[in-house]
């Protein structure tokens, strides 16, 4: 080799071994965290399961924040209030992008409305979906919440044991409402069930250690599939996806334009998409998004609200003292709200005690930043720790104790106190901040007084037992992995309250049928509904 090739290598290898010398270092100025190794930063320190648990460990270890180096990646955790107040809200303009997550848009195409990095086609899509979902547009959609409840409780006078089946549903039904204008009628719907379980599988992709892997060295992604197995799975998985959510649309669009569709957003979304020209796959997954969003979340936070009964009877004493004061023989119902501080307590509580998104979905900051005199890079992850904030016993005393009288002085929706300056008045997480706030959560609240409410109206929830005849106790901290979780799978025994409280119920969603057809379908919308505002302008 000539000795001008062997001087141009020797050089080339120096400046390589000079670039890497610091990466897995965490930079002078960068907000602190736990020492880290040569190339690797942090990552040898990265649980495989219960994250949240080590992150919380590291938040009472390093303060408000710290940050992670992951080779050659960094990730900023926010661990109290005012952090994520002080940067996801107050500077949203520049921290409201996703960080890349290879593995996840390869389940979702790319479509996904969750992972979509900040830009154009997210702000078109948000700008559309506040139609629906603003504060005005919820108060309408409490006929179909009034309904599906009735037919919930109905579900669970007949099949208690499926309890979870019946809640998902509930929130299922009112979702496919809205975006697709129909009812699902079935706990055993196949599509139902496709939902929840595409979701969870998604949710589990996303949370594994090799789409982590692989979203910290992109060279690793140009292995073939036999050698990355859970790439081929993820490919699988879009194709089941984009199979339900598209098929979802393109029967919609095609009812819509034969004149036989029920009022729905996908109304606006047809109109949207003639007006700009999107595909349809993208139509696909935004009303998906909305379905999914719609559907689980709610539903894992209902489940955790029938767990904490179960675990905290008194609780569940003075909730139904409470409800029987109020409302006597009668179900509840949306004007008995302001009158039911304890039932929206636990609301609160419930989402507070048992969050849905344990480690918020992460932001990305899309230019340098400062804050308490550390530097935040440019394209940074930033993580809001849900766990941490909700679980501080400076913010929460007892705070694995189920305690719906923390609120009794909270008269905020989720929206008044996510929206307050004070941001120690901010009674939850759960919802994200700033701008990927999650727009639903105004139906998710009624849908959530509703479901709780009438729950505790009708039935007692007590533990289940053993062949035995031991009580069977939920273990409260085994949950679900993933993205989002819910707790693992319990036992509960549901009974109702009464002989007359069965009933009623009975009679409830007796009459409530008499509004469906022979297919279980509204015979005519409620009035009222808040659709068909799709109006083509400025995208802010």
């Amino acid at each position: 080799m000539p000795t001008e090739l062997i001087a141009i290598a020797v050089v080339l290898l120096f400046c390589g071994l000079y670039k890497l010398r610091n990466v897995g270092r965490r930079p002078a100025g960068y907000p602190p965290g736990p020492p880290t190794l040569p190339l690797i930063g942090n990552l040898h320190q990265m649980p495989g399961k219960e994250a949240h648990l080590q992150m919380q460990k590291w938040a009472q270890e390093y303060g408000p924040v710290y940050s992670l180096i992951l080779g050659t990646k960094v990730l900023v955790v926010l661990n109290t209030d005012q952090a994520v107040k002080d940067l996801l809200d107050k500077r949203s303009s520049i921290y409201s992008s996703r960080p890349e997550m290879y593995l996840g848009q390869i389940v979702s195409g790319g479509y996904r409305v969750l992972l979509m990095q900040y830009g154009d086609t997210w702000r078109m899509i948000r700008k559309m979906l506040h139609n629906i979902l603003n504060i005005k547009a919820a108060r309408s959609y409490v006929p179909y919440q009034d309904l599906e409840n009735k037919h919930m409780l109905s579900g669970f006078l007949d099949q208690p044991e499926r309890f979870v089946e019946h809640i998902r549903r509930y929130t299922n039904s009112l979702t496919t409402q809205m975006v697709f204008g129909f009812r699902t009628t079935s706990i055993d719907d196949p599509k139902l069930k496709r939902l929840f379980e595409g979701f969870e599988k998604f949710c589990e992709v996303t949370g594994t250690s090799t789409a982590a892997t692989l979203d910290l060295f992109p060279i690793l992604r140009s292995l073939p599939n036999f050698l990355l197995p859970l790439r081929k799975y993820s490919q699988k998985l879009h194709e089941e996806e984009k199979d339900l959510y598209v098929g979802h649309w393109l029967d919609t669009k095609k009812a819509i334009k034969n004149g036989t569709a029920k009022p729905c957003f996908c109304v606006d979304l047809l109109q949207a998409q003639d007006a700009q020209g999107f595909s349809d796959n993208l139509a696909g997954y935004i009303s998906g998004s909305l379905l999914e969003a719609g559907s689980d979340t709610t539903a894992a936070t209902l489940v955790g609200f029938v767990q904490a009964m179960v675990v905290f009877p008194e609780v569940q004493k003075r909730a139904q003292m409470e409800m029987d004061r109020v409302c006597g023989n009668r179900l509840p119902t949306m004007e008995d709200y302001p009158n039911l501080p304890y039932i929206r307590g636990c609301i609160k509580e419930s989402m507070r005690w048992m969050p849905t998104d344990l480690l918020g979905v992460p932001h990305a900051v899309i230019k340098d930043d400062e804050y308490m005199g550390y530097k935040i890079p440019k394209n940074a992850g930033v993580i809001y720790n849900v766990w941490a904030i909700h679980m501080d016993p400076e913010r929460h005393p007892n705070p694995r104790v189920f305690d719906p009288s923390r609120y009794a002085d909270d008269h905020q929706t989720a929206g008044e106190a996510a929206a307050n300056p004070d941001a120690s008045k901010r009674d939850q997480f759960v919802f994200g901040a700033g701008r990927r706030i999650c727009q639903g959560m105004h139906i998710a609240e009624r849908s959530l007084f509703f479901a709780m409410s009438r729950m505790l109206w009708a039935f007692n929830f007590e533990k289940a037992r053993d062949a035995n005849g031991v009580e069977i106790t939920p273990d409260i901290s085994k949950l679900t992995e993933g993205l989002f979780v819910l707790p693992r799978a319990f036992p509960a025994k549901i009974t109702p309250r009464s002989e007359q409280h069965g009933q009623r119920v009975r009679q409830e969603w007796a009459d409530s049928q008499k509004l469906l057809d022979s297919k279980m379908q509204w015979k005519e919308i409620p009035e009222g509904m808040v659709f068909s505002t799709y109006a083509p302008g400025k995208i802010e």
